[in-house]
C-alpha cells in the first residue's frame, strides 16, 4: 500500500486544493480519526474544530445526485433545514456504498474537495467560529488544517444554517468537558460521530453508529 502521503485518495485531495492555488498540509497519524472526537485529540483541538464530511443525496433523472454537508464537530445535521437550503424535499442521507460511489472516498476518511464528480456543497457557519479548523485528506489517517474562509473557497460551499439548535444542557455538558480535558488527559470515545460519514439518523449495517445528522417533524426520516 502506498505511503499515506502518496496515497491517491490524499494526492487526489492536494490536486483539487492545488487547482485553487492553495497548498495543503498533511498530517499523518498511526491510528484512525474515524470519529471526530478521536480527531480533536489527535490534533489537539476542539471538537467544533472538525469538520465532520456528511454525505446525503437528492433523486434527481439522473440518479441519486450527492450533497455533502460540512458539519461542525459538536452539531447534528436538521435535515428538515438541509431540505430547505438544498430546495430538496427528499434529501436523504447516504448509504455507505452510495458514499463511496459517489464521492469517490470511503468512510472515514471523506474529505470536503477532491470528488470525482461535481458536487454541491452545504457548510456550517458554526466553523466560521474558529481560526482554523481540521478535515479528513482522504484517508481515516490523514487530515490537514486550514482557516474556515479558505474551506469554503476550497470547496465552493454554500454557507447555511443546516444544524439543529442545541440544548443550553448540550452546551453546557461540552463546556464542562471542555475544562475537564484541560485538566486531565483526554481518551477518544470509540463511539463518536464519524469524522466523515454517509448522513443518517440511525445506526444500520452500512453507515455504523450515529454520525450527526438528526431529523425534525417536518422531515420523515425514521428518527
Amino acid at each position: 500500500m502506498p505511503a499515506p502521503i502518496d496515497h491517491p485518495a490524499v494526492r487526489r485531495v492536494l490536486t483539487a486544493a492545488e487547482r485553487k492555488g492553495i497548498d495543503l498540509e498533511i498530517v499523518v497519524f498511526d491510528e484512525s480519526t474515524h470519529t471526530a472526537e478521536q480527531a480533536a485529540v489527535a490534533v489537539g483541538g476542539e471538537l467544533g474544530q472538525i469538520v465532520k464530511s456528511l454525505v446525503f443525496v437528492a433523486p434527481s433523472d439522473a440518479g441519486p445526485e450527492p450533497i455533502v454537508c460540512l458539519v461542525s464537530g459538536q452539531n447534528r445535521v436538521d435535515v428538515a433545514r438541509l431540505a430547505a437550503v438544498t430546495g430538496e424535499p427528499e434529501i436523504r442521507r447516504a448509504t455507505a456504498r452510495e458514499a463511496n460511489e459517489l464521492v469517490g472516498f470511503t468512510i472515514g476518511g471523506i474529505p470536503p474537495i477532491g470528488f470525482e464528480r461535481a458536487v454541491r456543497v452545504i457548510m456550517d457557519p458554526d466553523l466560521g467560529r474558529y481560526t482554523t479548523v481540521w478535515a479528513a485528506a482522504g484517508l481515516p489517517t490523514a487530515v490537514f488544517e486550514v482557516p474556515p474562509a479558505t474551506l469554503r473557497t476550497l470547496a465552493n460551499a454554500t454557507v447555511a444554517p443546516i444544524s439543529e439548535e442545541r440544548r443550553a444542557a448540550d452546551v453546557e455538558a461540552d463546556a464542562a468537558r471542555a475544562a475537564a480535558s484541560d485538566a486531565s488527559p483526554v481518551v477518544a470515545a470509540p463511539g463518536g460521530p464519524p469524522l466523515s460519514d454517509p448522513a443518517g439518523t440511525e445506526a444500520t449495517a452500512e453507515t455504523g453508529p450515529d454520525d450527526g445528522s438528526a431529523a425534525t417533524p417536518l422531515a420523515s426520516s425514521g428518527a
